[in-house]
């Protein structure tokens, strides 16, 4: 039986597949499916396509019920202990707005059939289109250029028209109109987005508007009550709730500088950019992303905390760009084994395979094998907590950075720079650590003076050959990978790598450089 893999898709991409197929129309839902787990909630779609018969359709129907509106004397209030949900609709709803946008993207033209003119088909394509072909759409090979319309929430943050919403939501838009819960419409500007951290900043022309109630993430726990407000499949002002599930999670290295909050709200296509609310009614998040395997709610939902939000927010309403800091590594999450090997009584931190040259980190003295333990005062537990607290600072922010180097914890001072910057080339070094042959199962050979100047390091052997079983190969290390260190620490002789097998209980972490790349690889030996 086939496997089913999941995997996360940009709304946009599902609603055109929704639209060609019959199932929306032009302004259907908002979610985005990226990656392999995460999906953006946002609602980009091409141009509604006519359903063929047979093509599976999505019809609503309201129907008039007797005694519809109960009298208000038969309110039961809600559980103690419980929020009011209703209350927190009908005193925020009015705030939360729908988002439609339109625009035209470029699109490249299909590769022409190679048929002679001679051919007795010729005629027969030209006549009825082909693409790139002479008098067919996009004829003479050039490219041309798709509708796009789709649609997505948003949140009022000020009563002159400011409204926050995903980034992805407005992208490629050349127009983009906001409709309020009195039904009022209004042309908005896109004051700025960031697409690194899903967040876009929109404004109308008016006044005295309702605005939302910004919280923070700081206190709020897992278990808690939240309750989203949205659009979903375009249906608006729709109310759904959950609760919070995880905090801080890291969503691969695209989505790096944000600590999504993770909840099991429904959220679907047309939800991207809508407000999460707190049980005091405080917006906590923007619901950005699901976790699908389908395009549709599967108990996995992810919003951006609103203080990311609210930053991206004051940085382009004073200025009109986002600035970014950065450290300069590229970090590894620390499992059990490079715990053994570095002498950690526990797996957590940030293990630094990388360092940019010239980088804040390089100028700091951080360096490869160093295991960051804390940031600013606040601990590092995964390897995606430093990116998501990197983020959280400015450019020129001098910083506490704690490190494990050596068996010991260490304080090195930083000075952040900027991401928008373009940065130097990633710090070239070695490859692949491994041991003792008879414990490693590798055979080692010193690099020769040329192939020291092309991998740009003073260090490191060659791995020839990989012995087939080994822990070296059941660790994923392959011949022709460049073992750079062992445990941090650099090597340049066989007996370096034997000594330093030799001295450990249960694994080893080697530095391996393959190609342009340089990763620690955990190697359990014992």
């Amino acid at each position: 039986m086939a496997q089913q893999v999941e995997k996360m898709i940009p709304v946009k991409k599902l609603v055109w597949a929704l639209a060609a197929a019959g199932v929306l129309g032009a302004a259907g839902g908002a979610l985005a499916m990226r990656n392999a787990k995460v999906t953006p909630v946002s609602d980009t779609a091409t141009a509604a396509v006519p359903a063929q018969a047979g093509d599976a359709q999505v019809a609503a129907a309201t129907t008039p019920l007797a005694n519809a509106a109960a009298p208000a004397g038969n309110f039961t209030p809600p559980p103690a202990g419980m929020p009011d949900f209703a209350q927190i609709a009908a005193a925020q709803g009015p705030a939360v707005v729908n988002i439609s946008v339109s625009g035209t993207v470029k699109t490249r033209a299909a590769r022409v059939p190679q048929i002679d003119p001679d051919d007795p088909f010729y005629e027969f394509f030209r006549r009825f289109g082909v693409p790139g072909m002479p008098g067919g759409p996009n004829g003479g090979g050039e490219g041309g250029s798709r509708e796009i319309r789709g649609q997505g929430s948003g949140f009022i943050v000020s009563a002159d028209g400011v409204i926050l919403t995903n980034a992805h939501v407005v992208q490629d838009a050349q127009e983009v109109v906001v409709k309020l819960t009195d039904r009022r419409e209004f042309r908005a500007k896109v004051l700025g987005s960031d697409k690194s951290t899903d967040v876009a900043v929109l404004k109308i022309e008016a006044k005295n508007l309702p605005t939302v109630r910004l919280g923070a993430t700081r206190d709020l726990r897992v278990g808690e009550w939240v309750l989203a407000i949205g659009s979903p499949f375009g249906f608006e002002n729709s109310v759904s709730a959950g609760v919070i599930s995880a905090k801080g999670r890291s969503l691969g290295p695209d989505e790096s500088r944000v600590p999504f909050l993770q909840t099991d709200v429904a959220i679907n296509p047309g939800n991207s950019g809508g407000p999460l609310f707190n049980a005091r009614g405080e917006v906590v998040g923007i619901n950005s992303q699901i976790y699908s395997a389908s395009g549709g709610y599967q108990g996995l939902s992810f919003a951006i905390p609103v203080e990311v939000a609210n930053k991206v927010r004051q940085q382009i309403e004073k200025g009109g760009k986002v600035q970014h800091a950065k450290l300069g590594v590229m970090v590894q999450e620390v499992n059990q084994g490079f715990a053994d090997s570095f002498k950690l009584d526990r797996p957590e931190g940030a293990l630094v395979a990388n360092v940019e040259e010239n980088g804040p980190a390089a100028k700091a003295g951080l360096r490869s094998g160093d295991v960051i333990l804390g940031f600013k005062g606040q601990r590092i537990v995964s390897s995606g907590d430093l990116p998501a607290l990197v983020d959280q600072s400015l450019p020129g922010d001098k910083v506490d950075i704690e490190v494990w180097r050596n068996g010991k914890r260490e304080t090195i001072t930083a000075t952040l720079g900027d991401a928008n910057e373009k940065g130097a080339k990633l710090a070239k070094a070695g490859g692949d650590a491994d041991g003792d042959h008879a414990k490693l199962g590798l055979a080692l050979r010193p690099l020769q003076p040329e192939e020291r100047r092309q991998l740009g390091t003073r260090d490191g052997l060659l791995i020839q050959e990989v012995g087939e079983g080994s822990a070296a190969a059941r660790a994923g290390v392959r011949p022709g990978d460049v073992l750079l260190a062992v445990n941090g620490t650099p090597v340049q002789s066989v007996e370096q790598v034997r000594g330093a097998v030799k001295g450990a209980e249960k694994s080893v972490a080697l530095l391996v450089q393959r190609g342009a790349d340089k990763i620690f690889v955990p190697v359990r030996i014992g």
